[in-house]
């Protein structure tokens, strides 16, 4: 079985990128997700995405190769509370 990994993604309108906030593997993703779906925060699952945005250092921008699928989320995210109110961070979970 594979190690589960989540990382969490953050929009500033003011900045040029969205950034990853938080990444972990195994227990820290679990612990992650937990909290994530406790205080109310959107979860996604994407393995590939979050594969490669675990190896991202916190306040690390993305990088431009993963721009649209991180858009694709931020998406989701605006569809799931039409009145624009984005959350403070998004987690992606993988497998």
């Amino acid at each position: 079985m594979d190690e589960q990994v989540a990382a969490a993604i953050r929009y500033d309108s003011s900045l040029p990128a969205p950034f990853v906030v938080a990444r972990g593997k195994g227990e820290l993703a679990r612990k992650m997700l937990s909290m994530a779906r406790a205080a109310g925060v959107p979860v996604r699952s994407d393995a590939d995405l979050a594969e490669r945005l675990v190896w991202l250092t916190p306040g690390e921008a993305i990088p431009q190769e993963l721009f649209f699928p991180v858009a694709e989320i931020l998406s989701f995210v605006l569809r799931l509370d039409p009145s624009g109110a984005v959350p403070d961070s998004l987690d992606i979970r993988g497998q």
